[in-house]
């Protein structure tokens, strides 16, 4: 008997969360792809993943000892890298994701699947860079005989904080980029300029107290304070006003990414 197949209005809206996991093997090679196109035939391979950290902690560490900033009592090296990490993996990511549905663009207008697995492979990409530099973080910790605190079991919670900003962050940028390229111009400058705007140089401790909850309303600065707390305690505090305004900031972030993003991918094979 001859099969027939019945094409159902809105069945493929309905089975889209379904069709995410039915396309992991996608996801994973989307995420295994990238990383062999960054780093093939490139003279130094995954150290390039440290040596941006660490360029920009030399670069800020000048910039300290100019302005003579405060450490929390710390060594500056320690107080910056534990700032550079998570700013590191919401950048990259936040840089990869915008311009993953552009680079795809030659599959996403031939093949279905759920248009989500480009941005969320990118992030996962970032996510092995980061895991690069935090190796290098452990290695700084035992060079300055510094032993974390307690504080580190939490350091997972603040991780996913990290996962959330960049996913919703890059969903919006991602989306946003089909419709208008000129947005691959503005996020470079949006990251060089986030760098100073969030307390990676400093710290939030010395944003004047009326103005730290407004301060705060930038997702990032939660989730510095709090590998900063995670990784060297001491006088590096959560200001819990701020990490709350951080997890709400987050929430909203990866729930209006996913739905403006859901919002525009029926258009994304027309428009890219």
């Amino acid at each position: 008997m001859a099969q027939r197949l019945i094409i159902e209005a809105g069945r493929t809206e309905r089975q889209y969360w379904r069709d995410l996991w039915r396309y992991r093997e996608l996801f994973v090679f989307l995420a295994w792809r990238d990383l062999l196109i960054r780093y093939k035939q490139t003279a130094v391979g995954v150290a390039w993943a440290l040596f941006r950290p660490l360029l920009t902690m030399f670069a800020l560490l000048v910039v300290m000892k100019v302005g003579k900033l405060n450490t929390g009592g710390v060594p500056a090296a320690l107080m910056l890298f534990a700032g550079i990490l998570p700013w590191q993996f919401f950048s990259t990511a936040l840089s990869e994701s915008g311009l993953s549905l552009v680079n795809n663009s030659n599959l996403i207008s031939k093949v279905y699947f759920p248009r989500l697995v480009v941005p969320a492979s990118s992030v996962i990409t970032s996510f092995v860079d980061f895991l690069i530099a935090a190796v290098f973080a452990a290695l700084l910790l035992v060079w300055y005989r510094f032993l974390p605190p307690l504080n580190i079991l939490c350091l997972p919670f603040f991780l996913l904080l990290t996962f959330g900003a960049s996913f919703g962050a890059g969903l919006w940028i991602a989306a946003l980029m089909v419709k208008y390229r000129d947005f691959r111009f503005i996020v470079p400058f949006v990251v060089q300029f986030g760098l100073y705007a969030a307390p990676v140089l400093y710290l939030t401790s010395g944003i004047p107290e009326k103005w730290r909850l407004f301060y705060s309303l930038n997702p990032v600065v939660g989730i510095i304070d709090g590998f900063r707390w995670c990784i060297l305690g001491g006088q590096h505090v959560i200001y819990w006003p701020g990490f709350g305004a951080s997890v709400v900031g987050v929430t909203l972030l990866v729930w209006s990414g996913l739905w403006y993003f859901r919002k525009m991918e029926r258009t994304f094979a027309d428009m890219i």
